[in-house]
């Protein structure tokens, strides 16, 4: 499917994934790209009415590959109960961030696999269990190397990752949306519903994180399938989703939130975050 967008307002020529959107132009009155840039992260927001003939906002922090000379990705988590995003974040003096896996609502925790510096942070929980998910939920592993690799993958196995010595991070999410620049998630019937959604996506030369807004006048949000061919206009070579509905939420440091998160209390608290921090 096309994407049909038509730049109106911008502060600078796009690059990256925006000028991926912004080369696909379209004549509606109603749609735009701000595409602006801080310390090499460049912030792009697209609103538009006519993407999967519905009403769009979506947020964009798109990391340049060169920036992980100095930078690295981080699982920040809580010890206890949860915490914002934005909590996690300042805390450790993140960049950006934006919120992580499945987690307890009621009781704090992640519910799904997770190891940082070669120790477990918590282990998947079955899907009886409220709040726990199914495996074709989470059939994904976020993984942030010793050397500074970011690897979007199927997620093998606890005892692969508890055994291997090479990752700095492991958050184990889904559904695993994008492989080898294909489509990877088989269709099901928890794919059709819109909803807002966070992904965490890999381009040629860059980390994207993707907030796709929803629950809104302003935004419908998407289901997995709108978002694995908005992921493929965007470039994305591999590309994962992480926990979304009123938990969607994208932060960095010069702008504070730059989504539109929907749950009740407005940002929502949540167990862990992927971070983008400087290099000790």
């Amino acid at each position: 499917m096309k994407t049909n967008l038509k730049l109106i307002s911008m502060k600078r020529w796009p690059t990256g994934a925006a000028l991926a959107i912004v080369l696909i132009l379209g004549c509606k009155p109603k749609e735009s790209v701000v595409n602006t840039s801080r310390d090499n992260i460049i912030f792009t927001e697209i609103r538009t009415d006519t993407l999967f003939n519905s009403k769009q906002v979506i947020n964009i922090l798109e990391i340049p590959d060169r920036m992980f000379k100095d930078y690295e990705l981080q699982m920040a988590y809580t010890e206890k109960g949860n915490k914002n995003t934005s909590f996690l974040a300042q805390r450790a003096n993140a960049k950006a961030a934006i919120n992580g896996g499945f987690f307890n609502v009621e009781k704090g925790g992640s519910v799904t696999y997770s190891e940082r510096n070669d120790s477990i942070v918590s282990l998947t929980c079955p899907p009886e269990v409220k709040w726990c998910m199914p495996e074709a939920m989470i059939n994904g592993a976020i993984v942030f190397t010793k050397d500074n690799q970011l690897i979007l993958e199927p997620f093998k196995s606890e005892t692969y990752y508890q055994d291997s010595n090479k990752e700095s991070f492991v958050l184990r999410s889904g559904p695993f949306l994008i492989q080898d620049s294909k489509k990877y998630v088989p269709e099901s019937p928890f794919s059709e519903k819109r909803h807002p959604r966070s992904c965490l996506g890999k381009t040629k030369n860059s980390v994207l994180l993707i907030a796709i807004n929803g629950r809104s006048e302003e935004a419908d949000g998407m289901n997995f399938n709108e978002v694995q061919d908005f992921l493929l206009q965007l470039g994305c070579t591999d590309a994962i989703n992480l926990d979304g509905g009123g938990s969607t939420t994208l932060w960095s440091k010069e702008k504070g939130i730059v989504n539109y998160p929907t749950d009740k209390t407005g940002e929502r608290p949540v167990a862990n975050a992927i971070l983008l921090v400087a290099k000790q």
